[in-house]
């Protein structure tokens, strides 16, 4: 069995440190989901994150069940869906019976953004995301799930929801890699007790033709070289190392038993992954044009609603 670190989050439910990320890069793709978690778990991957916004809760449920092995050694993360037409607990509801799996170990509203008829409403519209937070913390008292937190939450908006919470969120899923490390966020999820964990943790390499590959930066080579190892490993290691649990996605059995090998990286390596984002162009998000859109907006909010201080247009995001 693969030796992968666990964290404890605040409400004591422990969660391995990597995981399989199962967005497939459009909604649906069921069967492609179902033999990629199959082949993850006959591998040792015991981590799946999921979303109802993904379209294939019902094919991971699956391939766990399947797999024939106790589901307490499984951790289970999906996301509530922000559809106009579904409230939070119908939301939750769906996604529970889609997956199947006794409980949810871990429930986030997936972005702050909520839908109405017309559309993505305002920050300040109801249903507002402390609403809809306030709606989750309901779902505690159901016994079907053991954890609930948020997801691309930044400082501004933590500050909002916080003073309005019963229960402090267990964990804020956002956008960290050596480009984009997040190092003030990390610093007030942990003040807070809160477990910052890492999407796009190796970047999005293939996607973009314009940002940065972090697979091929000669400094993360370099430093794979010194272990016999490979970049993703670096990556992985340095993510999992500083305490911020990972979920690379891929259908490749060889790369899914070289994401969840971890190794041991110095305090120097440490340091050159911490500040890569320093040198001249490297601080930037690498989510590209499928988040960041030309008019300064995700998913219609502006950056500012978001708290997300970046260049309206453009993708230097300034920490």
């Amino acid at each position: 069995m693969v030796d992968i670190p666990v964290f404890t989050l605040n409400n004591g439910t422990r969660m391995p440190g990597v995981g399989l990320g199962c967005w497939m890069g459009e909604p649906g793709e069921e069967e492609r989901a179902y033999n990629m978690c199959k082949k993850a778990i006959a591998i040792g991957y015991r981590h799946f994150d999921t979303a109802a916004g993904y379209g294939n809760e019902e094919a991971v449920g699956r391939a766990i069940r399947d797999s024939g092995i106790p589901r307490e050694e499984f951790f289970i993360t999906t996301k509530l869906i922000n559809s106009p037409d579904t409230s939070v607990n119908e939301a939750f509801n769906k996604g529970f019976s889609d997956l199947n799996c006794e409980y949810i170990d871990s429930y986030l509203m997936h972005w702050p953004q909520a839908m109405g008829e017309n559309g993505t409403l305002p920050p300040d519209q109801s249903p507002t995301f402390v609403e809809c937070w306030q709606n989750m913390e309901k779902l505690m008292d159901t016994g079907k799930v053991k954890s609930i937190g948020v997801s691309n939450f930044s400082i501004k908006n933590l500050e909002i929801l916080l003073p309005q919470c019963s229960i402090v969120p267990a964990v804020n899923q956002v956008e960290s890699h050596p480009c984009l490390p997040q190092h003030e966020l990390k610093a007030y999820c942990e003040a807070k007790g809160i477990l910052m964990t890492a999407w796009a943790a190796i970047g999005r390499p293939g996607w973009h033709t314009t940002l940065p590959n972090i697979l091929e930066e000669p400094t993360f080579k370099a430093i794979a070289d010194k272990h016999n190892a490979e970049v993703v490993q670096v990556l992985l290691s340095w993510a999992v190392q500083r305490g911020t649990p990972a979920f690379p996605k891929t259908e490749n059995e060889a790369r899914m038993k070289t994401n969840i090998s971890l190794i041991t990286l110095d305090e120097d390596e440490m340091d050159v992954l911490d500040n890569f984002h320093k040198k001249p162009g490297m601080h930037t998000s690498l989510a590209g044009s499928s988040l960041h859109k030309p008019d300064g907006t995700v998913f219609g909010w502006e950056y500012r609603h978001l708290g997300w201080n970046m260049t309206i247009g453009g993708l230097v995001v300034s920490e």
